[in-house]
């Protein structure tokens, strides 16, 4: 009987700190899945060398919103924006879908995903997730370790706990449902920079269980409909 496994597509900005980790347990088994491909944004992408240096290596996309000439470097007009970032959204989704995934991560992805990626993923039924470093419903967006942090330093935060969520992607960002979930608890005297280094830690793990989570559901699935 042949073995299952989910077909998995990662997407990544930079480092992909969290990318080695999904290679890692891909290739150790703990994940049910294969990474078919990881696309990166930027050129200079440390993730792609992680790719390349995966046993056996993973084929990598470079696609970029003004390189590949969707947007004009410099361009400020908010509607030429929004078009071409919609553009190149469903363009990358085409390039995504053509893959045939089953499932796709968002790990250190640094672009929001508008309907033009949003809407053709959900059509094909492939769940799409993500790492934020925050809980369900506490700062969305960018810098959420920082203003958690100067939260924590004034009084505001409850308890001193912020934490990290796997989360499905949908338009408003950062508020797809939770995968995964985990409360982290800021320490009297820690530094940002230690704060930082601390969930970043943490991310790493969880966004393996996420992953292995999903592919044995994928996998699981799978084996239901051979059967």
């Amino acid at each position: 009987m042949a073995e299952h496994k989910a077909r998995i597509s990662c997407l990544a900005s930079g480092n992909g700190s969290n990318l080695q980790a999904l290679i890692d347990a891909s290739a150790s088994g703990v994940i049910a899945g294969t990474i078919i491909k990881v696309t990166v944004n930027r050129k200079d992408a440390y993730a792609v060398k992680r790719a390349e240096s995966a046993q056996p290596p993973i084929p990598t996309d470079y696609f970029n919103l003004v390189k590949h000439g969707f947007l004009a470097a410099g361009e400020k007009d908010p509607q030429k924006v929004k078009e071409a970032r919609f553009s190149y959204d469903a363009a990358l989704a085409e390039r995504i879908l053509a893959d045939k995934p089953d499932l796709i991560v968002l790990a250190g992805w640094m672009h929001v995903m508008s309907t033009g990626f949003l809407n053709p993923i959900a059509a094909a039924g492939v769940p799409i997730i993500n790492l934020h470093p925050a809980l369900p419903g506490m700062y969305d967006g960018a810098g959420a370790i920082s203003r958690a942090y100067e939260d924590f330093k004034i009084g505001k935060l409850e308890n001193g706990i912020t934490g990290i969520m796997i989360h499905y992607v949908v338009e408003e960002v950062d508020r797809g449902a939770p995968v995964l979930t985990q409360e982290i608890q800021i320490q009297g005297g820690e530094s940002l920079e230690d704060l930082e280094k601390r969930i970043h830690g943490y991310e790493h793990e969880l966004i393996v269980k996420a992953t292995a989570l999903l592919a044995q559901k994928i996998v699981a699935a799978k084996g239901s409909a051979t059967s």
